[in-house]
């Protein structure tokens, strides 16, 4: 990506720093929410456990690069480009912090007992989470290169998010009239397919704020449509 260049080149390193370590938080909760769909998958306790107990590297990231972006405010003044990178670098990343919870969240799922007839249940909610991954890991990718066409096909994904969220929960409501015993444990499933759907819509909001730093518009609320017209 190019960042554009400065007459101080200090302040070309500054941003670059803080664009690496957004990039690196953002491997890191791709990583998280990878892990806690395998612990899920596996049944691993102690994998779970790990990805909760890590939770506070992302949210120790967060603070670091919101630290990072204030002192560049307060001593560059960016301007234009360079503000709008700022920006979107503070928005990213507070988006990443929320979905580094969703991970933690899965996790605490994986460590609940489930009898084998609910394991159909985990399943499903293994293989919503596994297309959120996909995404994540797309819009990371679009980020990474500031590319705007990338962005918007990520964007996309979160329509398959959401058909995959309406059918896990059509089979949760199904499991739960069919046998009342089961609600508490479905109703845990249920709460985490809400926020692994939620990721989606994280991941939409850093494809705007990619469209955002690029194009100089922001295209929140404008709706896929607009956004191709907005890149053509």
């Amino acid at each position: 990506m190019q960042l554009g260049r400065h007459i101080s080149g200090q302040f070309n390193a500054e941003l670059e720093s803080i664009r690496t370590h957004v990039l690196a938080m953002g491997g890191l909760v791709e990583q998280q929410l990878s892990d806690a769909l395998l612990a899920l998958h596996n049944q691993d306790a102690e994998l779970a456990k790990r990805v909760i107990k890590d939770d506070h590297k992302v949210n120790a990231m967060e603070v670091a690069i919101d630290e990072a972006c204030a002192r560049i405010i307060a001593k560059r003044q960016p301007t234009a480009r360079d503000l709008r990178l700022v920006m979107a670098i503070i928005k990213t990343i507070t988006d990443l912090e929320r979905i580094g919870d969703v991970a933690a969240k899965t996790a605490n799922v994986a460590l609940e007992n489930f009898s084998n007839q609910q394991q159909p249940l985990l399943v499903s909610l293994e293989a919503l989470g596994r297309q959120a991954v996909r995404m994540l890991h797309d819009v990371l990718d679009a980020y990474a290169r500031m590319d705007v066409d990338a962005a918007a096909l990520a964007y996309k994904q979160d329509d398959k998010l959401d058909a995959e969220y309406e059918a896990v929960i059509r089979q949760l409501m199904t499991h739960m009239m069919e046998d009342p015993r089961s609600i508490p444990n479905v109703l845990k499933v249920m709460w985490s397919a809400r926020s692994i759907e939620r990721v989606g819509d994280r991941c939409q909001n850093i494809c705007e704020y990619i469209i955002y730093f690029v194009k100089g518009k922001d295209i929140r609320h404008l709706g896929e449509q607009n956004i191709d017209d907005l890149i053509r």
